[in-house]
Formats: C-alpha cells, sequence, structure tokens
C-alpha cells in the first residue's frame, strides 16, 4: 500500500476475516478495517479478535481502522486495540463533531482521519481540521444527506453536498492538510457512475475517496489517472523547470510555480 498518496481507501468488514488479505493485496491505496458500520453490534468484539490475529500471523502487514463513534459502548476499548497494534497505522473516526473528540483518539498516536457526515460535523470543521494528530479530513456524504434531509439523487442534494465538498476543501486547506477523502459510492456495479463522481470530487479539489468493494480501485485509480496529453504536457513543464529560471513558457504559455506545482502532482499520479 502506499503511504504517501492515497486515491483510494477500500474498507472491509472487521467481521470477515477472510477478506483482509484478498483487500491488502486489491492494489488501493489504504485499506480500511471497518469495526463501526460493516460489523454488527454483536460481532464488535470478535471484529477486534479478528484482526489482532491476521496481524500477529501477518506482522508486515499496515491497514487503517474505522473506529466506533465517540459515544459507543465499544470505543473506548477500539482505541485501546489501535494504541497496542503497530500494524494500525491510522484510525477513522466517523461522526467526528469536535476537537475533543479528536483530541482522544489522536492520544493513541495514530493519525487520524476524522469522517464529516453530520450538520454538527460541519460547523465544527474549524476547530476539527486543525485539531492535533489530523491528517486529512474524509466526507460521509450517505449520512451527511440523511442528516440534512437532502432528496437523494436530486439537483438539489448534489448542490447541497458539493457546498460541503467545499467547505471540507477550504478547511484542509487552511490547516495545512492533506487533500481529503470523498465518500463512498454505494452502487457496487454502476462504476461508470462511480468514474464520474471521483472525477467531480477531484475537480473540486479531492485526492481520492473511499470506496467498498474491491472491483472500485482500478475504476477510482483509472480515473484519476492524467491522459497521455496531459502527462506529455507535464514531462515538458517539468523539464523546463529544470533550468532554474523564474518564470518560463511552455507550449506558448507562461510558467510560473502554480503551473510548476501542478505539473508535478499529475506526475506523482501517474
Amino acid at each position: 500500500m502506499s503511504t504517501s498518496i492515497v486515491r483510494s481507501a477500500l474498507f472491509v468488514p472487521g467481521s470477515r476475516p477472510e477478506r483482509f488479505a484478498k483487500a491488502l493485496a486489491s492494489g488501493a491505496d489504504a485499506v480500511i478495517v471497518d469495526f463501526e458500520d460493516a460489523v454488527e453490534e454483536p460481532l464488535k468484539v470478535q471484529a477486534r479478535e479478528h484482526l489482532a490475529q491476521f496481524l500477529e500471523q501477518q506482522p508486515s502487514a499496515r491497514t487503517w481502522v474505522r473506529i466506533n463513534a465517540a459515544e459507543h459502548s465499544e470505543h473506548v476499548a477500539d482505541l485501546d486495540f489501535c494504541t497496542r497494534h503497530p500494524g494500525v497505522v491510522g484510525i477513522l473516526l466517523p461522526k467526528v463533531e469536535s476537537a475533543a473528540q479528536v483530541a482522544r483518539v489522536a492520544a493513541t498516536g495514530k493519525w487520524v482521519w476524522p469522517i464529516i457526515e453530520s450538520a454538527r460535523g460541519l460547523l465544527a470543521l474549524a476547530e476539527i481540521a486543525r485539531a492535533d494528530g489530523v491528517q486529512r479530513l474524509s466526507f460521509g456524504g450517505l449520512d451527511l444527506a440523511l442528516d440534512l434531509n437532502l432528496s437523494s439523487g436530486s439537483a438539489a442534494a448534489q448542490f447541497a453536498l458539493d457546498q460541503a465538498r467545499l467547505a471540507l476543501i477550504l478547511h484542509s486547506r487552511a490547516a495545512g492538510l492533506l487533500a481529503p477523502l470523498d465518500g463512498v459510492h454505494p452502487g457496487i456495479d454502476d462504476l461508470e457512475g462511480l468514474a464520474a463522481s471521483i472525477r467531480h470530487a477531484y475537480a473540486m479539489g479531492f485526492a481520492g475517496a473511499l470506496c467498498i468493494h474491491p472491483r472500485q480501485v482500478p475504476v477510482i485509480h483509472q480515473a484519476l489517472a492524467p491522459s497521455p496529453e496531459e502527462l506529455a504536457w507535464a514531462r515538458r513543464v517539468v523539464a523546463g523547470g529544470r533550468t532554474g529560471v523564474g518564470a518560463y513558457q511552455v507550449d506558448g504559455q507562461m510558467v510560473d510555480a502554480p503551473v510548476l506545482l501542478r505539473a508535478q502532482r499529475l506526475l506523482s499520479l501517474a
């Protein structure tokens, strides 16, 4: 798994240990073992036991964990588990609504990805984004739509969710965080819709997206991949920058520091 660039972050249920290795071999940039929504209440403890056993058997494996929310009865036990296991590199905190909730998770010494999925979370974005331990924000669009009583699939709902996405981008940038990840696309067989939603989120400034099935991983990567023409342009821009000149021309267009940075980002995605 890549730790520097995360285009795809794949959820795998903590109650399905037979899928852990498959998820890690899927090509996803990050794998998230889910202790929250994907695990039924009676299986929460067992999910931790499954991951503990897997990490003991595969000491080189590195995963993220989506723990249960701050008010859940298993929250503290989840935090203790993540603290004790070096194979857990970071924690997704669902339903986050305050910096204090983030601080408790950051005390584990792991990176935190808060998931913004409520009106209260949106209103507390400034303090959440600047909380110690936060590496990047992530977007829970499905839960946010429910919380805001949006009409799913409507143009109005898309407009409202895009305003929330913009808020994540602005606060991520202001706090010096990595670019956020968009929420999951629920239609596993709707690969065209997934590609379109990924391109939309990327155009808004998102780095990639959370996903729920290995089939979605290559679709996300392909949707984010620069075209051959874009790569050729980026290589010309970067090559021109090696001259040490502050501003120069490529294809008749002026190149300065922001343009050079965009070219470098395109090459990194390749």
